[in-house]
């Protein structure tokens, strides 16, 4: 198992033993991701629910909370399923925010308006510099919202769209997360 960040604490999936391992020469991209739900707690209660026939279900790798602490669901030899398509070369970190919850897809709810505390940013930054630290071939980071951008029709009228994935948002700090880590955005 690869080793923990300094400043996170484990705390694995109940089954992410059954997770796909990889080698962590693979793994070339960060996807930041926000929860959009309201706490770490729901946060992981969504993370444990099954949801595969392997008994597995979605989750990001590391979750920073609101006040800067971090917590890894996964290790990063293991595959965990938090963006389409991408899951094999990618560390999912989820950062706790509610993001447009509970009304994801509602055309009337798509403000994401919740800023990232400071105390959250700098957990960020301080674990894209661990990682980078530690896995060889990590070069490149990218937003769910980059990733994935289909658009699906609105659950209070289904003749708009809306899109599946916003996340981390409008508020995310990209210039100055960009700035302070060694890696730079997946060309699209």
């Amino acid at each position: 198992m690869p080793t923990l960040p300094p400043h996170a604490t484990d705390a694995p999936l109940p089954y992410v033993e059954r997770l796909e391992p990889r080698p962590l020469a693979q793994v070339d991209l960060v996807v930041v991701h926000c929860t959009e739900l309201p706490d770490l707690a729901t946060a992981r209660e969504y993370g444990e629910r099954v949801l595969y026939p392997s008994g597995t279900g979605n989750s990001g790798h590391y979750y920073i909370d609101r006040d800067g602490s971090v917590v890894r669901y996964v290790p990063e030899d293991r595959i965990a399923h938090h963006v389409r398509g991408h899951n094999p070369r990618a560390v999912g970190i989820e950062l706790v925010n509610r993001g447009r919850w509970p009304h994801w897809l509602d055309s009337r709810h798509q403000a994401m308006d919740e800023p990232y505390p400071e105390a959250q940013v700098r957990a960020l930054v301080a674990l894209l510099r661990a990682l980078a630290a530690t896995l060889p071939a990590l070069r490149f980071i990218a937003g769910h919202e980059d990733l994935d951008r289909e658009q699906v029709p609105a659950t209070d009228d289904p003749a708009l769209l809306v899109p599946r994935k916003r996340d981390p948002g409008p508020l995310f700090p990209w210039e100055r997360v960009l700035a302070e880590v060694p890696l730079r955005r997946l060309p699209l």
